[in-house]
């Protein structure tokens, strides 16, 4: 059965439209004949009668049979025009004619196929007119399947596979797999509206098309800002790269794309995972402003390794605790003496093989994964466990305070976790404080604030961690359900020495008296800090100028002295 093309090639009978283009009636009445009973058959005289109803019925038209010798314009002329013609490129066309050295050169000029002349096998000309327009057809639905629809270049798995259809029969030949991004793409598409981030998408292809030209390589859109090159290995981007920015035009409103560029991949490993490098390396520059191509090399291969033998070790380092919760305390600093209020609970990672490893190392890599949300957990259970320690052994309690990661928030789970750590350590929300990023709020933020409502209805109180890192409006800022606000460590560095910092921490200690919340500055390490904020009016303090993070054995020397002074 004849496939349906997604255009619109019905005539209003319902059937397929065909032209039969002759000089000789009696030729054209035949082939009508022939015909007319499964196809609506128009007619032209010559080749520019043909031209005209070719343009008028581009819509419909399901294949063109076309006489080589016609006055006008000949069959040649026309088949010509039509194969430069991106529009009506892609409509098959049979030739007739009864010279056999017309046939080659019509194939070479694009057409799908002959029929000679005479006209005396009807069911071979049947046959024939119903193949080529079933080929016709068919190519064109996998044509427009394998595109992307807005950029015109491979989708993601046509892509790959042509790719490695190509090792296949360039085995030894260099190539590159290469990523190219955008930098903030939403932000175009919310500052300047979907037509605009469109035609940027569009104008990026277009000049990967022209800098891929001759050379065999393959390019696709991966995904809405992401695409893919795959290329004869080349020494320097800089070129390509110079040449897409420059399409894109000059102003403020040309994005800044970053490079990344896996040099001659290693065709041992699965094509998606060349690409993964590639992009690894691009992603090493994403916020540097000096530096937009950057390359895989065994330096990132390393890296890579490690990264992967952390994640494979994960759940064997929590079987093994190897994985040690650390205190810090905070300091309640209105009154005349700093008092101890509260602490926060901070992951360290003791590894076997590697040592001390960072949380800046291993934290950041485990959210990428989604598996913060198992090392979350096993932090929360230690503090709750914790806590209660130091209510049974010195009779007060210290409230400790959890980083409750993004993902967490997405968690259906989260408050039946939240109600059993209370109930099985025997703890009340008061003694228990959840810390949640400013970055967190902003995305998703009305399912992040309707998690954080619940979770302040169960009686926990709430911090905004790293505020004024720039991703909350004041606007938004105002309706957040929060209890107080942490000031990011970076805030505070340059304090009291800088007038333009110091004015910026009154504005933020201005906004939480707005809000009626307390704020809470970390990172504060030296007494010239420590009197600003007092000054200023900030509540609690925490940082290396008390103490650094420690474990809870040597935490207790703080509950210790609390204690003996009341």
């Amino acid at each position: 059965m004849m496939l349906k093309s997604h255009r619109n090639f019905h005539s209003v009978n319902g059937k397929r439209q065909i032209l039969v283009v002759d000089d000789e009636a009696v030729n054209r009445e035949l082939l009508g004949l022939m015909l007319s009973e499964d196809y609506d058959i128009l007619y032209a005289e010559d080749g520019r009668q043909a031209l005209e109803l070719i343009r008028a019925n581009a819509a419909t038209l399901s294949l063109v049979l076309l006489d080589i010798l016609m006055p006008e314009l000949n069959g040649l002329e026309l088949l010509t025009l039509l194969k430069q013609d991106p529009e009506l490129a892609h409509l098959p066309v049979i030739v007739l004619t009864s010279e056999k050295s017309a046939e080659v050169r019509s194939l070479r000029l694009g057409a799908s196929d002959f029929i000679t002349k005479p006209y005396d096998l009807p069911e071979v000309i049947q046959a024939r007119v119903r193949r080529t327009i079933e080929l016709s057809e068919d190519t064109y639905i996998i044509q427009t399947t394998e595109h992307d629809e807005l950029t015109g270049l491979y989708n993601k798995e046509y892509f790959y596979r042509y790719a490695e259809q190509f090792d296949r029969y360039h085995a030894a030949m260099a190539m590159d797999a290469v990523t190219l991004d955008i930098n903030h793409f939403h932000l175009f598409n919310e500052l300047y509206g979907r037509s605009f981030a469109d035609e940027m998408l569009k104008t990026i292809a277009d000049a990967l098309r022209r800098a891929l030209e001759g050379t065999g390589g393959i390019a696709c859109r991966r995904e809405a800002d992401t695409f893919l090159l795959y290329a004869p290995h080349r020494e320097e981007y800089d070129t390509m790269l110079a040449a897409i920015l420059t399409a894109l035009g000059e102003g403020g409103h040309r994005p800044r794309l970053r490079l990344g560029v896996y040099p001659c991949a290693d065709k041992g490993i699965d094509i998606e995972l060349r690409f993964d490098r590639a992009k690894l390396a691009g992603d090493t520059v994403r916020n540097n402003y000096a530096r937009s191509i950057a390359y895989y090399d065994d330096s990132l291969h390393e890296k890579e390794l490690y990264s992967e033998k952390l994640i494979a070790g994960m759940d064997q380092a929590l079987r093994e605790r190897q994985f040690q919760v650390y205190y810090q305390p905070k300091y309640d600093i209105r009154g005349e003496r700093p008092v101890l209020r509260s602490a926060e609970a901070l992951v360290r990672w003791n590894h076997p093989l590697f040592g001390r490893i960072s949380p800046g190392r291993f934290i950041p890599l485990f959210e990428e994964n989604g598996l913060i949300q198992k090392l979350d957990l096993y932090v929360w259970q230690e503090a709750a466990r914790q806590v209660r320690r130091w209510r049974e052994e010195y009779g007060t309690v210290i409230p400790v305070s959890v980083n409750v990661s993004r993902i967490d928030m997405h968690n259906p789970e989260l408050l039946s976790i939240f109600r059993e750590l209370m109930r099985s350590n025997q703890l009340s929300p008061g003694d228990y404080l959840l810390e949640i990023t400013e970055s967190a709020y902003a995305e998703d933020s009305e399912r992040i604030i309707r998690t954080v409502e619940d979770l302040r209805a169960l009686g926990f109180q709430v911090e905004m961690d790293d505020f004024g890192s720039g991703y909350s409006s004041l606007n938004m800022l105002s309706s957040l359900p929060i209890d107080a606000l942490k000031l990011g460590i970076k805030f505070l560095q340059d304090l009291p020495s800088d007038p333009k910092s110091v004015r910026m921490l009154e504005l933020m200690l201005d906004i939480a008296r707005y809000l009626s919340v307390p704020v809470i500055a970390e990172g504060v390490e030296r007494e010239d800090q420590l009197a600003l904020l007092k000054r200023l009016g900030c509540d609690m303090i925490q940082g290396y100028y008390f103490s650094r993070p420690v474990p809870p054995e040597e935490f207790a020397r703080f509950i210790e002295k609390e204690v003996s002074s009341c």
